[in-house]
C-alpha cells in the first residue's frame, strides 16, 4: 500500500466550482486559465488572474492545493501565452504546473526552479525509461499516467520511478493516445493539442428530424439519437456512423471511467494521487462525484469497503467502465 494517502484531485472550470470542490472534500483542485493554454478552452470555462489569485486564497485557507494546467502544446515562434501562463502561475502561488511540453517544462525549470512541475498525461508518458528522463531533465516531481495501463502494470511502473503517480478515476475516456488526438481539428480547423479545444462548442449543432435529434460537429453528421436514448456530447472519436450498412460506434461507445470499486487496488499499486476529470462540467457534477470519492478514499484509508454511491446520472452515455485498469478497455 502507498505510505501516504491518496490525494483526491478534483476539476474546476469556474470559481463556483473551485468551491464546490473544496467543500466536498477534494485535497486538490486542478483549473486552466481563460485560453488555449489549457486543454478545456470553452467559452464561459476556466480562470482570469484576479480569479486563480482569490481561488488559490481561499483553498490555501482551508488546507487545499490548486494546481494550474498549462497543458497544451505551444505554437511554433509564439511560446509567449504559455510563458505567462507559467509566470502567472507560479506568481499567483499555485501548488503545481501540469506540464505537456518539453520546451515549456525547460523553461519552468530555468525559470521558477521553486515551482512544483506535474507531467500531464498530455504529453502520454507511460513507461518508466519516459518518466525518468522527465524527472532527471526537468525535475517533474508528478507524473499523469495515461489510461492505457492495468493496475499490475501500474504497480510495476511505480517500483522503478522516482516520482509519484496519478491517475484518472473517474469522468469521460478518451479513446486516442493522450495529446496525439488531430481528429478534432480534421472537423473544426481546432485541435485539443494546440488550441485546448475537442470538438469546440462554436462548432456544434443539433436539428430536430421528426422523432429524432442530429449532433453535427463541422459538416459532419456525429450521431442520431431517438428521444429514448441518453444522448452524449458530439466528438467525432464517440459518434455512431454507418459503415457496412449498419450504424454503429466504430471508435468507442459513450461511456465514462468509473474506478471507485478499485480504489485499495490502486492505492496498493502506489498510486499517490486520484485525478476526477471534468473541468467542463458544473458544479453540481462536482460536488456530487468528488463527495463520493471522497466517502469512498476515506473508507478504503480505513479498510472498509466503499459506501454505496450512484453516479450512473453524471456518466457519458448513462455508462461507465473501470476501462484498462481491469485488464481491457471495456
Amino acid at each position: 500500500m502507498s505510505e501516504a494517502p491518496l490525494e483526491l484531485v478534483c476539476p474546476a472550470g469556474t470559481p463556483a466550482a473551485l468551491r464546490a470542490a473544496v467543500e466536498a472534500g477534494a485535497d486538490a483542485v486542478y483549473v486552466g486559465f481563460r485560453d488555449e493554454t489549457n486543454a478545456r478552452n470553452y467559452p464561459g470555462l476556466n480562470f482570469s488572474r484576479p480569479e486563480l489569485g482569490q481561488g488559490v486564497g481561499y483553498a490555501h485557507e482551508l488546507g487545499r492545493k490548486v494546481y494550474v494546467a498549462v497543458n497544451t502544446f505551444p505554437a511554433a515562434g509564439n511560446p509567449g501565452p504559455w510563458r505567462r501562463a507559467v509566470d502567472d502561475a507560479a506568481g499567483l502561488g499555485a501548488d503545481a504546473i501540469i506540464i505537456a511540453d518539453i520546451g515549456l517544462l525547460d523553461y519552468a525549470r530555468r525559470r521558477h526552479p521553486e515551482a512544483r512541475r506535474h507531467l500531464s498525461v498530455q504529453a502520454s508518458a507511460s513507461n518508466a525509461e519516459a518518466i525518468r528522463f522527465y524527472h532527471e531533465a526537468f525535475g517533474v516531481k508528478r507524473v499523469v499516467l495515461p489510461r492505457v495501463l492495468t493496475v499490475g502494470e501500474i504497480a510495476e511502473l511505480n517500483a522503478k520511478i522516482p516520482v509519484e503517480t496519478e491517475v484518472f478515476a473517474f469522468g469521460g475516456m478518451c479513446v486516442m493516445a493522450e495529446g496525439r488526438c488531430a481528429l478534432s481539428s480534421y472537423a473544426t480547423g481546432r485541435s485539443p493539442n494546440l488550441d485546448g479545444v475537442c470538438s469546440p462548442a462554436s462548432h456544434v449543432r443539433y436539428e430536430r428530424r421528426g422523432a429524432k435529434l442530429i449532433s453535427r460537429l463541422g459538416d459532419f453528421t456525429v450521431n442520431v439519437f431517438r428521444d429514448d436514448e441518453a444522448r452524449s456530447y458530439p466528438t467525432l472519436c464517440k459518434g455512431r456512423f454507418v459503415a457496412g450498412g449498419r450504424a454503429s460506434y466504430l471508435f468507442e461507445e459513450p461511456t465514462s471511467l468509473n474506478a471507485i470499486a478499485m480504489l485499495p487496488d490502486l492505492m496498493a499499486a502506489g498510486v499517490r494521487a486520484l485525478k476526477i476529470e471534468g473541468r467542463q462540467r458544473g458544479r453540481a457534477y462536482v460536488a456530487q462525484v468528488v463527495g463520493a470519492f471522497r466517502r469512498a478514499i476515506d473508507a478504503a484509508a480505513r479498510g472498509e469497503p466503499a459506501p454505496a454511491s450512484d453516479l450512473g446520472a453524471v456518466t457519458e452515455g448513462h455508462r461507465d467502465t473501470e476501462g484498462a485498469y481491469a485488464g481491457s478497455w471495456r
